[in-house]
């Protein structure tokens, strides 16, 4: 199991920056930084802001940082751990922790930090993140498929019709979002310049 990981390693890991950074990205780093970064995301979840029902928090960043970071797989794993330690009671998710958080009225955004993190990761890994303009499109996308789902699941869950579902659970977020993905793209192109000066030297 070890050789069969530690392949996939060596193929994937090494094209994320935090993989590069860390090579050779072996079993136990990668349970280390899978469980780091589900904390990670835990801390983002208690930076909350109410403008309504739905606040405003840093998971979308952190989720999508954590699978550009990490590539698809480690990075949809941390959010996949991130879930199952709220649910099971643990005060990770922006309201507290248990199950009934996901079947919520915010539980969208929830379960779809694992495919953002996932989908980021992938562009990630076939060199999106070390371009500002390919590193914004890679985030942007990533954080339409939270908008998204969490559009579609408030919409459902309370019965709100779409627009005006729009106006609550996606329009709130629109500014900060841009706001995120370019510090995000800008972050990202820099820290791989940073990674090869460093090497040269």
């Amino acid at each position: 199991m070890n050789n069969t990981y530690n392949t996939y390693a060596d193929t994937y890991a090494k094209d994320t920056l935090l993989g590069a950074a860390l090579a050779p990205v072996d079993w136990p780093r990668s349970v280390g930084l899978v469980l780091a970064f589900s904390l990670l995301m835990a801390l983002a979840a208690q930076l909350k802001v109410y403008l309504g029902p739905v606040p405003i928090t840093g998971q979308t960043f952190v989720a999508l940082l954590t699978g550009a970071l990490l590539g698809s797989r480690l990075g949809a794993a941390a959010m996949i751990v991130y879930l199952v330690e709220g649910a099971v009671g643990l005060p990770f998710f922006a309201g507290g922790g248990g199950l009934a958080h996901l079947f919520g009225p915010t539980g969208g955004y929830l379960v779809a930090f694992p495919a953002a993190a996932f989908v980021t990761g992938a562009f990630a890994e076939h060199g999106w993140d070390k371009r500002f303009a390919t590193a914004a499109a890679a985030m942007g996308i990533g954080s339409l498929v939270i908008l998204a789902s969490g559009w579609a699941w408030f919409a459902l869950v309370t019965n709100t019709p779409a627009f005006a579902a729009f106006e609550v659970a996606v329009k709130p977020f629109l500014i900060g979002d841009v706001v995120k993905i370019l510090l995000a793209a800008l972050m990202l192109p820099a820290g791989w310049r940073l990674l090869r000066r460093n090497v040269k030297q």
